[in-house]
């Protein structure tokens, strides 16, 4: 029991030292050190500094039930109320239909543009632009060949690194355009101060803008969007954008129903590595292949070159399938065609048989017409060789140019030589080689010619025609002259015999 009691007792002493609190100061090693706790200001307190948030915008505790919302909430342009916003505002409501129909086209983009415009601090008014510029047809070319959602044309695409060629145009790409687009938005805003006149820059051409700013302010006019004179098509830009933005905010007054677009991606970003047809990529995603064109509407050919294009843009729920089927695929079947550099300048026909192919079906796929030779340098699709599975390196992709020319067509021609022709004189005056025609007559270039004597040429058709009316209309002069002192009636049908020869060479050109 002592010893009970004694074990007991050092337990005791050893629970009080570890219920010490963190922090206390150890006393026992130095008995003068002090155990006061830490003295507390007293008096007044100075007074802290407060700023001001400006901003108009209350932090909204929800989030958005719907896309539609969520671009209400970052609206940030001033309203625009005249005449034609309220003209514009009926077209559109006289036509649920078309309202449905581009809304829905809308839905696989529209998303992706809420994000990339708030992530800028943009207004997101700009989403709806592609409804006025395109009708959200990633496929639209207007007139004077823009091209995209967007409408980029050629030149202003390729200073905002949109490549363009035979290949792949990505004017009509989701992410390329996009990006595109915001960045010259936000240019032309820096630059004029006013998103209107930024849209008018972007319609009209920021040049234009300009100069009418510097017209009205040297007339002491007005230098706003609705002073400027400016085209009808500038002048109806900004107030169309106004008339969706105002259907879109109150639906109900214009009797009209959107189509519910929720508030999250439609499509997701896969990277691949090889090169891959758009039909396979569609049968590895289990998506149809009209789909997998909507999202990738840049690609000009039925194969997707990963050097050009190393991301595919595929529906949400259908990302991870390819993914999967895709690990899983033989790299042998991904690509049935592939770009090629002609060396030479080539009939098409030509390239046809050195890759097996029929020739209609080349030019289908190359959009050649009938009659042309493909230059030297011009990039064509073919089939793929068996076993050859590199990709196509991205000097080619990106750098791929066609280029043609109307087919030459050669033809046996006798052409009579004049006095004192030689053979290089009659191949200068045709501009061909002398010793090639000297070799197609077996004779030497610097052989003299006889008055008349028949030499054989092989002449393009067209020329070949010219030179046979030539020689027709010699042969009729000759005719003529034949027939000069004899009676009236033999003179008349020299003049038969000449009218006769002209429609003959006619009729051969």
């Amino acid at each position: 029991m002592k010893w009970f009691h004694l074990l007991a007792l050092a337990a005791s002493v050893w629970v009080a030292g570890c219920a010490t609190p963190p922090g206390t100061p150890d006393t026992s090693a130095d008995p003068g050190a002090s155990s006061q706790a830490p003295s507390v200001p007293t008096g007044a307190m100075s007074p802290v500094a407060v700023t001001e948030l400006r901003t108009t915008r209350v932090a909204a505790t929800l989030p958005p039930a719907d896309l539609w919302e969520r671009i209400q909430r970052g609206f940030a342009m001033p309203d625009l109320d005249n005449d034609l916003v309220r003209r514009h505002e009926q077209w559109y409501a006289n036509r649920p239909d078309y309202i449905e129909r581009m809304v829905e086209r809308s839905r696989m983009y529209i998303f992706h543009i809420v994000e990339e415009l708030e992530l800028r601090g943009m207004p997101t008014e700009l989403a709806l632009l592609p409804y006025i510029e395109s009708a959200f047809n990633p496929q639209a070319v207007s007139s004077a060949k823009a091209a995209g959602m967007w409408q980029f044309m050629p030149a202003t695409g390729r200073d905002f690194q949109l490549t363009q060629n035979v290949l792949r145009d990505d004017r009509r790409d989701v992410l390329d355009s996009t990006r595109a687009a915001l960045d010259y938005l936000q240019k032309l805003h820096a630059m004029f101060g006013d998103w209107h006149l930024a849209l008018a820059a972007y319609n009209w051409g920021q040049g234009n803008v300009k100069r009418a700013i510097e017209r009205n302010q040297a007339a002491g006019l007005g230098t706003g969007y609705l002073d400027l004179n400016m085209p009808n098509e500038t002048r109806n830009y900004v107030p169309k954008l106004q008339a969706v933005k105002n259907i879109i905010s109150r639906p109900q007054a214009f009797h009209t129903v959107l189509p519910l677009i929720e508030n999250h991606p439609f499509f997701d970003m896969v990277d691949i590595t090889r090169d891959i047809d758009l039909e396979v990529a569609a049968r590895l995603a289990d998506v149809r292949l009209e789909d997998l064109k909507a999202l990738n509407p840049s690609q000009r050919k039925p194969i997707i070159f990963a050097a050009g294009t190393p991301q595919v843009l595929l529906p949400w729920n259908n990302a991870a399938v390819f993914k999967q089927n895709l690990a899983k695929a033989d790299p042998d079947t991904l690509a049935s065609w592939t770009a090629w550099v002609a060396t030479a300048t080539l009939p098409p026909r030509d390239v046809a048989s050195r890759f097996g192919m029929d020739e209609s079906d080349l030019r289908e796929v190359n959009n050649l017409p009938r009659g042309v030779v493909v230059k030297s340098g011009s990039t064509l699709l073919v089939k793929r060789s068996d076993g050859a599975i590199a990709a196509v390196s991205s000097e080619v992709v990106n750098n791929a140019q066609l280029a043609y020319a109307p087919e030459v067509v050669l033809r046996r021609t006798r052409v009579r030589a004049r006095q004192g022709d030689s053979i290089a004189e009659l191949a200068a005056r045709y501009d061909l080689p002398a010793a090639t025609v000297a070799g197609w007559n077996k004779t030497s270039a610097q052989a003299k010619l006889r008055r008349g004597q028949s030499v054989v040429m092989y002449l393009p058709v067209r020329a070949s025609a010219a030179a046979s009316e030539r020689a027709a209309s010699r042969s009729s002069r000759s005719t003529g002259r034949s027939s000069a002192g004899k009676s009236s009636k033999s003179g008349s049908a020299g003049r038969k015999s000449r009218s006769t020869s002209s429609t003959k060479g006619k009729s051969r050109r």
